[in-house]
């Protein structure tokens, strides 16, 4: 019997979700429906796609990571071609999957969701938030189709499409010598406490930048929390370095943050979106990425400027 689409639906969406009632729900089909249809390609193919754990839902097995990229070339091949047909009356409907880092999500998600339901009704966004290593994750997982996250870290199987650099800024307490200066040099800071946003890749990061200028990091607190890292600074807790920065520079406790901005040449962080370099970009993908970058545009011309 020849595999056909609704199994390598089926079995994508189990893939993407790591569970068979997952999917059966995002489908709107009969559980027992998707695990016929799951089972029923493994003895086509003959190759075990899925353990399946009782306590923990599904774990894809490397024949399962391998098969679920090719299914999914294959789904986005023929998604692709209906479009085509179809012609430019296609109106785009759906659903896309979609990893947001962390830091990200507050400033681009509720105005790239609102975008989305304005321009394209009928296409649901669906979202998870994750850190750098989470992005990349999900991405060759097949949890999500696409990724809005930093250009940090990502592994060689993903494209990557540069929609925003951002430079790093120093945040300091309102109360600080030097939070009323235009600039202020990294050598500057030497010695002084350092809070550090503790995030996968975001980390490593922030210390370059200080190693690179001849500081020697004194960290003296660390969180995966943005914001608790701006609150421990306007606390007077110590300095950090950010690149977002928000609309206005008051903290959950009432506080206040200085951006001030570093003297010299200091690396730019890439906000991207990425995918799988395997994964054809089908209208949906295009019409959240096209999305994505109107959004950030929009942004960046009302961004606060941090003096220079």
């Amino acid at each position: 019997m020849d595999v056909t689409l609704t199994q390598l639906r089926y079995f994508s969406e189990a893939a993407a979700r790591l569970s068979m009632t997952g999917a059966a729900e995002r489908l709107n089909v009969a559980q027992s429906a998707v695990s016929s249809a799951v089972a029923q390609l493994e003895r086509q193919i003959g190759s075990q796609f899925f353990i399946r754990q009782r306590s923990k839902g599904l774990v894809l097995t490397p024949a399962g990571e391998l098969f679920l990229r090719d299914a999914q070339a294959v789904l986005a091949h023929v998604e692709e071609a209906v479009e085509h047909a179809r012609g430019e009356q296609t109106t785009i409907a759906g659903n896309v999957r979609l990893a947001c880092f962390s830091t990200l999500a507050p400033f681009l998600l509720p105005g790239l969701l609102a975008r989305l339901r304005t321009d394209h009704p009928k296409l649901e966004l669906e979202v998870v938030e994750a850190d750098a290593a989470g992005c990349s994750a999900a991405l060759l997982g097949g949890q999500v189709d696409v990724a809005l996250c930093y250009d940090l870290g990502l592994p060689d199987d993903v494209a990557a499409t540069a929609v925003h650099a951002a430079r790093p800024y120093l945040a300091l307490p309102s109360t600080h010598r030097f939070a009323h200066r235009a600039e202020v040099a990294l050598t500057e800071m030497r010695n002084e406490p350092f809070v550090l946003l503790d995030l996968p890749h975001t980390k490593e990061l922030m210390l370059s930048i200080l190693t690179n200028a001849g500081v020697e990091p004194n960290v003296c607190f660390q969180s995966g929390s943005y914001e608790t890292v701006r609150t421990f600074v306007a606390s007077g807790h110590g300095y950090s370095i950010l690149h977002q920065r928000p609309q206005h520079d008051f903290t959950y406790d009432g506080g206040t943050v200085a951006p001030v901005a570093i003297k010299g040449d200091v690396p730019e962080l890439q906000t991207v979106i990425a995918r799988l370099r395997t994964q054809r970009p089908t209208a949906r993908i295009r019409a959240v990425a096209q999305a994505v970058r109107q959004q950030v545009a929009g942004l960046s011309a009302a961004a606060p400027r941090t003096p220079s």
